[in-house]
């Protein structure tokens, strides 16, 4: 996430709020409570609704029916009457993925970082999320090997090996039991950059059926 989060107050007016979009070169900024809680966000599509409730001086386009939630946002001066809410909002601790997928839920382009008394921490973007994908494959294939591999699962690093190409991890090898196969699968799946995981292992006891050897 981004620390160093440009943000509005409910009484900030609307001007106000164009300026911080534009010199900050930002397209949102969440609306804090005297607490530092967010209550919304507004964005530039928030702005806009201003604009196109406007007489065309032209008179080639009409004026857009409007619902009155958004009649509302068009008439609208300060931020609070203009943001989107209430915020939709992300935890620290979250992984990549949950924050994706509330993302897509939610259809929204970027998520504020609250603290368990939901004060801001900071802010996560689409853009911050796809970052992720340009981590170096070595550091990927590091924490797989290290971290997943041996210290969370406790295999020696000859039973299974990790490669790691753009992204792509190719798992190879041989455990003991069955039932890990799918277990090392989603554990590397979830380590940031990695784009796909194949699984070539092989294991020697089918312990969801009890009959030795064999290949997953």
């Amino acid at each position: 996430m981004s620390r160093d989060v440009v943000r509005a107050r409910p009484d900030t007016p609307f001007k106000e709020l164009v300026r911080l979009l534009e010199e900050n070169d930002v397209t949102a900024v969440p609306v804090l409570d005297e607490l530092d809680r967010p209550m919304g966000v507004v964005s530039e599509a928030d702005l806009l609704r201003k604009s196109a409730d406007q007489a065309d001086p032209t008179g080639r386009t009409p004026i857009p029916h409007l619902e009155a939630w958004e009649r509302a946002k068009a008439e609208g001066s300060r931020a609070e009457e203009l943001m989107s809410a209430p915020a939709v909002c992300a935890r620290p601790e979250w992984t990549v993925v949950e924050a994706a997928r509330l993302m897509e839920a939610q259809n929204v382009k970027r998520l504020p970082v609250v603290d368990e008394a939901d004060r801001l921490l900071g802010i996560v973007s689409r853009g911050d999320l796809l970052r992720v994908f340009l981590r170096r494959d070595d550091a990927i294939r590091e924490e797989i090997t290290g971290d997943v591999l041996r210290r969370t699962l406790g295999l020696d690093p000859r039973d299974v090996t990790a490669e790691v190409r753009d992204g792509r991890v190719a798992l190879a090898g041989t455990v003991e039991h069955r039932t890990l196969i799918p277990v090392i699968e989603q554990l590397c799946r979830g380590v940031d950059g990695v784009v796909s995981v194949t699984a070539q292992i092989s294991f020697r006891t089918d312990d969801a059926r009890d009959t030795p050897t064999g290949t997953l």
